[in-house]
C-alpha cells in the first residue's frame, strides 16, 4: 500500500526532474497518456454522493457547524461518495471534508478532488461565488509538476493518504478566465496533467481520472487524445437540459468505456425550488414555466420534483453516480431519501408525452 510518505517522496523526486521532463515531454509522443494495459476503467462502486460546493461557502456562508452536520447526516443516510476541490471555497471544502472523514475508515468511502488551480495566500482576494474570509487567491497550472503539487496539497488538506478520483477542473470554454483560449490550456494539460495522472494511476496513487467541466466539448476532446476513466459532467444532465448529453456525450463515453458522474443534478438548487439556475444564477427564458409543469406532474403522481430530478440523473447505464450538494443536515437527508423513493412509471410516460423530457432519455426502471 502506498503511504503519504511514499507519495510525497515520489512527488519531490518528480519535482527534481520537472524542468527536464517537461521540455522532453513537449517534443515526444510519450507526452500523451498511455492506455491502461488492462483496458478497464475505474468506476466508483456507489451510485449516489455529495458534492462539495455548498460545504465550501458556495453562494453564501455555510457555518462550520452546519457543514459538519450536513456531512454527518449524509453519512448516516448511507452516502459514501464525496466530491470536493481546492477551488470550492479556495481550500475550505477540502478542509471540512478532511475533518469529517478523519473519523471514518478509509476503505468505507470514495473521495474525488480536482487539479488545475494552485492556491496562493492572499487575504484581500474576494470572489463572487465563494463567501466569507477565505485568505487565498489562485493560479492555473495544468502542467505535470503542477498536477503533482496540487495532489500533494489536497492530501494535506484532506488529511488522507490516498485519493480515489482526480478531475482536471474547469478547463472549458465557459470558464471566464479562459473563454476561447481554453484550447491553449488544454494543450498544456495534454502534455502535462493527462499523462501525469495516467502515471499516478499506474503507480496506484489514484484509481481513476478525467475532466470535471460544465460543457461537453472538453470531454469529447479528452477522449480523442488520452485514456481517461470517468468524467464529472456538471450542469449537463438534468431534467432541464439533457438532450446533447444523450445524443453526443453518452455514446462517446460508452464507446471508450468511460463513465459519467453527474454534477449539479438539481441545476444548483433550481429543481429544488430556488430561483437560481446553475452557477451563473441567470434563469433561461421559459425555464420557470417548465419547472412548474414538471412540479405539478410530479405531485399528480405522488412524488416531488427534487426526487424525480435526482433519480432521472442516475438512470442512464453510463452514469456511475449523481452528486447533489447539501448545505444542511435536512437537505442531505432529503436528497438521500429521494434516491430510495418509488416513482410510478406513469409519471415518466407522461413527462415524455408532454415533451418535458426527451423521448430517448433513459428513465428509472
Amino acid at each position: 500500500m502506498t503511504t503519504r510518505r511514499d507519495f510525497i517522496l515520489a512527488a519531490s523526486l518528480a519535482g527534481a526532474v520537472a524542468t527536464t521532463s517537461r521540455a522532453f515531454a513537449a517534443e515526444t509522443p510519450a507526452a500523451k497518456a498511455e492506455p491502461k494495459k488492462s483496458g478497464a476503467h475505474y468506476r466508483p462502486p456507489v451510485r449516489f454522493g455529495l458534492g462539495g460546493v455548498a460545504i465550501g461557502n458556495g453562494f453564501r456562508v455555510t457555518p462550520d457547524a452546519d457543514a459538519e452536520q450536513a456531512l454527518a447526516a449524509a453519512w448516516e443516510a448511507g452516502v459514501r461518495y464525496f466530491d470536493t476541490s481546492p477551488w470550492y471555497g479556495l481550500g475550505l471544502s477540502e478542509r471540512r471534508f478532511g475533518h469529517f472523514l478523519d473519523d471514518q475508515k478509509r476503505e468505507d468511502f470514495v473521495i474525488s478532488t480536482k487539479i488545475g488551480r494552485l492556491l496562493v495566500p492572499d487575504r484581500d482576494f474576494k470572489h463572487g461565488m465563494w463567501k466569507g474570509g477565505l485568505g487565498f487567491n489562485y493560479r492555473y497550472d495544468y502542467t505535470a509538476a503542477g498536477t503533482r503539487r496540487s495532489i500533494e496539497d489536497s492530501l494535506q488538506q484532506l488529511d488522507l493518504s490516498s485519493i480515489d478520483i482526480v478531475f482536471i477542473h474547469d478547463l472549458s470554454p465557459d470558464n471566464g478566465d479562459m473563454k476561447e483560449k481554453w484550447t491553449d490550456f488544454f494543450d498544456i494539460a495534454a502534455k502535462g496533467a493527462m499523462p501525469e495522472l495516467s502515471r499516478m494511476r499506474d503507480e496506484g496513487l489514484i484509481k481513476g481520472w478525467g475532466f470535471g467541466v460544465n460543457t461537453i466539448e472538453p470531454i469529447l476532446k479528452a477522449l480523442e487524445v488520452a485514456d481517461p476513466d470517468l468524467f464529472l459532467a456538471a450542469t449537463q444532465y438534468s431534467l432541464m437540459k439533457h438532450e446533447e448529453s444523450v445524443d453526443r456525450l453518452f455514446p462517446a463515453c460508452e464507446k471508450h468505456g468511460a463513465s459519467i458522474v453527474v454534477g449539479a443534478p438539481l441545476n444548483a438548487g433550481f429543481l429544488a425550488g430556488l430561483d437560481r439556475y446553475d452557477y451563473g444564477g441567470t434563469i433561461p427564458a421559459g425555464f420557470k414555466e417548465k419547472r412548474e409543469k414538471m412540479k405539478s406532474l410530479a405531485e399528480k403522481h405522488g412524488t416531488d420534483l427534487r426526487t424525480a430530478a435526482l433519480q432521472f440523473t442516475a438512470a442512464p447505464a453510463v452514469v456511475a453516480a449523481t452528486i447533489p450538494g447539501a448545505r444542511t443536515a435536512v437537505q442531505a437527508r432529503e436528497n438521500a431519501a429521494s434516491m430510495k423513493a418509488t416513482i410510478p412509471a406513469a409519471f415518466w410516460a407522461e413527462m415524455k408525452q408532454q415533451k418535458l423530457i426527451a423521448e430517448n432519455a433513459p428513465v428509472p426502471a
